[in-house]
């Protein structure tokens, strides 16, 4: 794979290093929910037993009411100025600008943490293609290794609907923490109006089952579960 990222500069892809921001920023925002102490009204499940959270880009996500939804919007101007330092060129400083942690959630102590980053076709100034697909989700992967050790991924591409998706599956721990050991996944996929990684930082296999299993709506298209059962290929 190319050492580039989905960005244009002057018809040309720009440096994988966008992403990286992109994903660091990600993996801030992941820290603080983690960190987050849990309010009283999320300690048990509420009425309805669901909840649902829909993004600009096209695209909704719901999760079991026991989940504890965080905003971290408040957050995120401290977090991007934290790495404007390291985005040196103007489209690097435009994909830091672009990137949006859509929604956070959490759930147990200690918690397992999900969590969505878009990208807006109309912010970015662009549109991908499905072919951008593995490009674009193997930067996001591997800028997960920036501050997590990897260890034993597995990959898988299928489709929902119309729509392309990218998987990984890899065990895991921050580099700082090594007694954190968690569960990551990665899906990807492309919308109309932007693209979309989902992010699971599990501690048990339920959170796990709870991530893949979450009903999602695409572009209009509903679907029963974000991940299908058979989504995983082991690498070669």
């Amino acid at each position: 794979m190319r050492n580039v990222a989905i960005f244009p500069e002057s018809g040309k892809l720009a440096p994988m290093k966008t992403i990286y921001l992109a994903v660091l920023l990600a993996l801030s925002a992941a820290f603080l929910a983690a960190q987050t102490p849990v309010s009283p009204a999320a300690q048990a499940p509420v009425s309805p037993a669901t909840q649902t959270h829909s993004d600009p880009v096209g695209y909704s996500y719901t999760l079991p009411a026991d989940w504890q939804m965080l905003d971290m919007q408040p957050a995120l101007p401290a977090l991007r100025q934290q790495f404007e330092k390291d985005a040196t060129t103007e489209v690097e400083k435009k994909g830091l600008e672009c990137v949006q942690v859509a929604f956070t959630a959490r759930r147990g102590d200690p918690p397992s943490v999900i969590l969505a980053v878009t990208y807006s076709f109309d912010c970015v100034g662009m549109t991908m293609k499905d072919s951008d697909l593995p490009a674009f989700a193997m930067g996001t992967a591997a800028g997960l290794k920036k501050t997590w050790n990897i260890v034993d991924p597995y990959y898988g591409a299928y489709m929902l609907g119309s729509h392309s998706m990218w998987i990984e599956r890899a065990k895991g721990n921050p580099i700082d923490h090594p007694e954190t050991q968690k569960t990551l996944e990665v899906v990807c996929g492309i919308l109309k109006k932007g693209a979309v990684c989902w992010m699971a930082f599990a501690v048990d296999d339920a959170s796990l089952k709870t991530f893949e299993q979450a009903p999602v709506v695409f572009d209009g298209d509903a679907h029963a579960a974000l991940v299908p059962h058979d989504a995983l290929t082991k690498k070669p």
